[in-house]
């Protein structure tokens, strides 16, 4: 398991340092091509676009053509990009060529997923997710520091340089350690409505559909923290580029740990459990932040404390959503992890400008965590009612859940 965790993790690990490493950058960026902040910003929601609109392409994909295929393709399809981006001239071409890249780094997110799934469930699976945010965790600690130091160097096009290397490290590795997970006889159609049809069944499972958006729901009030934080610790409290690295640093600790805390809680506690822990616990440190921006209180520390207990809770969901949304469909397990991504990154990208929109400080931040981890605890209690979900490591009865039915090339 740790040698797949590894494999699998620095995969996944290239999303989040295509959307964290150029974070310290985001205030030069905005002076260099004479743009706002919010339309910086806006780069950052077009990665997120590309990361959702990628997985439902490359999810039916996998399920049909297998998992290493489409998983380097999309790999170098992200390296490209990152080298037209170090060339972009203006605001407008440095977002569509986001945009790109972040559809090539949707083949790591969708297809570890699916990998998972292949070869885990239930318990597992959410053992096995908590041990690849182990691995790619350290990325989003480690990305703003190392786009810090590129940039006492090089400008910020040097970090999307640093970023074409990283994909290019990745199709050598994925070429040379990563077996097939997906045989033949367990492929699907790839006609195009043979995936609509998957699709459809998919969302017609009502505890999936409700899972995904909690997924979602969580992802963006973490999305909500990355967006804004690069400028309300700069911006309002004065750090510069390395310290706010460091910062971000300490902060993505506590979401390491919450992570590498699951499997352990997992001995004694369901997934479903946790994730109610977890979401619950988002939302009341998410309203103490709130409060504390709105009266001013506490300075830095105000505002840093109530995050990393956010990012605690967060770290406690993020690897139960998920695995309690694929166990339900293995059959499909490449479409289920593309809706599962797709509406996390799109959620993220939706939400993540609205932090820039509201004024960039601790409050808007704070506003938009807590109105999306409240939003995530409503449907999670009204829509997948966690308390009724079945054991997923339990003995399932032949048509007792509901399946995606497959269909044969």
């Amino acid at each position: 398991m740790a040698r797949t965790a590894l494999v699998l993790g620095v995969f996944v690990a290239i999303g989040p340092l295509t959307i964290d490493m150029y974070l310290p950058a985001l205030p030069t960026i905005a002076t260099e091509l004479q743009t706002t902040e919010a339309a910086v910003q806006l780069t950052l929601t077009g990665t997120l676009v590309g990361l959702a609109l990628g997985q439902l392409v490359i999810g039916p994909l996998s399920d049909a053509f297998g998992r290493r295929l489409p998983l380097l393709a999309g790999t170098a399809l992200h390296v490209v990009a990152s080298l037209l981006i170090m060339l972009a001239p203006d605001i407008v071409t440095l977002g569509v060529l986001r945009v790109l890249q972040g559809v090539g780094t949707a083949a790591g997110a969708v297809v570890a997923l699916a990998v998972v799934r292949d070869l885990y469930s239930g318990r597992a699976a959410a053992t096995m997710l908590s041990r690849l945010f182990l691995v790619m965790g350290a990325a989003p600690v480690l990305a703003p520091t190392i786009g810090g130091e590129v940039l006492r160097v090089t400008s910020w096009r040097g970090v999307f340089a640093l970023l074409a290397l990283y994909g290019v490290a990745l199709v050598v590795l994925g070429s040379i350690a990563l077996r097939e997970t997906l045989p033949p006889e367990r492929r699907r159609s790839s006609r195009p409505l043979a995936t609509v049809r998957t699709y459809g069944g998919l969302l017609r499972d009502r505890a999936y559909v409700g899972l995904v958006v909690v997924a979602g729901l969580t992802m963006a009030g973490l999305f909500s923290y990355v967006a804004g934080s690069s400028f309300v610790y700069q911006g309002e409290f004065g750090l510069d580029e390395q310290q706010f690295g460091l910062l971000f640093g300490a902060g993505a600790f506590w979401l390491i740990a919450a992570t590498q805390l699951n499997p352990v809680l997992l001995r004694r506690w369901s997934p479903a459990t946790l994730l109610l822990a977890g979401t619950v616990g988002g939302a009341l440190a998410g309203a103490s932040g709130l409060a504390l921006a709105a009266t001013s209180t506490g300075g830095l520390l105000g505002v840093v404390l109530p995050l990393w207990a956010v990012l605690f809770a967060v770290g406690l969901a993020l690897p139960n959503a998920p695995a309690l949304a694929l166990t339900r469909h293995g059959e499909a397990a490449g479409a289920a992890a593309a809706v599962l991504g797709a509406v996390q990154f799109g959620v993220g990208a939706l939400v993540s400008p609205l932090v820039g929109v509201l004024g960039n400080d601790a409050l808007a931040m704070g506003a938009v965590i807590l109105v999306a981890l409240l939003l995530a605890l409503v449907v999670l209690v009204t829509v997948v009612r966690p308390w009724r979900l079945a054991d997923p490591d339990a003995p399932v009865a032949p048509g007792e859940r509901e399946a995606v039915p497959a269909t044969a090339h």
